[in-house]
């Protein structure tokens, strides 16, 4: 019994099982259900009219819309502000990177929704109204780090031997960075947009706290949804979330192996 439990154990592929359990139990069966419930009505039979529902009411079309809207502005924002810092922790010559990785991460140990109340008390203390302007503050805050850390990591791995072989080809400093620097750390660019704008879509709480609830994301849609009760729809809302985020997914794929293929250079 005990060598039958030993060799057990001592196969690789047994100790997927676990987490083969977990991803069936938490992944594979919610998702599931969700897709079951958008495509059934409260009695159980197959419908499309939670889908009609949705195509057929202005007011969720323009919440997914204006979601997407203010994912795509944060997500900018995010790059914008994500890469110069990542490019400068990067660098060799600067002995304090690994401490200025450890403070832009430190805020994430700490829950989302007490960063988010932080903002709502710093915006109070700065008596500035809490709005749009207060929601994209707060959503750049809260996912700028996931914007940094994949672009850190890329421009950390990156061959130097290239930098060095552009500088003794005579290339200035712009050229090395728009011919060597940028292409090769495209991928994590693609990465940290998704990590960005992924969270960015589905999120309700940020925009209930930074906007006094008088701004609506799509998140807050599902939520309220199914909160009331409404199942079939709020999972339909959900299936929709989850499409554009799949659609996301694919192309970023798609454009990670083309870079990996192409070596990254252009």
């Amino acid at each position: 019994m005990l060598n039958k439990l030993s060799q057990f154990f001592m196969r690789r592929r047994n100790w997927s099982i676990p987490y083969a359990i977990f991803l069936l139990v938490f992944v594979v069966v919610p998702l599931v259900l969700i897709v079951a419930y958008a495509f059934t009505d409260e009695e159980g039979a197959f419908t499309l009219g939670n889908f009609r529902k949705f195509m057929m009411h202005p007011e969720a079309i323009n919440t997914f819309i204006y979601s997407i809207g203010i994912a795509m502005i944060t997500t900018i924002f995010c790059l914008i502000l994500g890469y110069p810092a990542a490019y400068i922790m990067s660098q060799k010559q600067f002995n304090t990177s690994k401490t200025m990785v450890v403070l832009f991460i430190l805020p994430m140990w700490v829950n989302i929704l007490i960063r988010t109340l932080a903002t709502v008390a710093l915006f109070d203390f700065l008596k500035l109204p809490l709005g749009e302007g207060a929601l994209v503050f707060g959503m750049v805050y809260n996912f700028l780090p996931f914007m940094i850390y994949p672009i850190y990591n890329t421009l950390q791995k990156m061959d130097q031997s290239l930098i060095e072989a552009a500088q003794d080809l005579g290339a200035n400093p712009l050229k090395v960075f728009t011919k060597i620097v940028l292409p090769l750390s495209m991928p994590g660019i693609f990465s940290g947009i998704l990590m960005v704008f992924m969270p960015t879509v589905s999120t309700f709480a940020i925009a209930e706290l930074l906007t006094m609830n008088n701004i609506k994301l799509f998140g807050t849609t599902v939520q309220e949804n199914i909160y009331n009760g409404m199942w079939n729809y709020g999972a339909a809302l959900s299936l929709i979330m989850l499409l554009l985020i799949a659609i996301m997914s694919f192309f970023s794929n798609d454009e990670d192996s083309v870079q990996n293929e192409s070596g990254g250079v252009i």
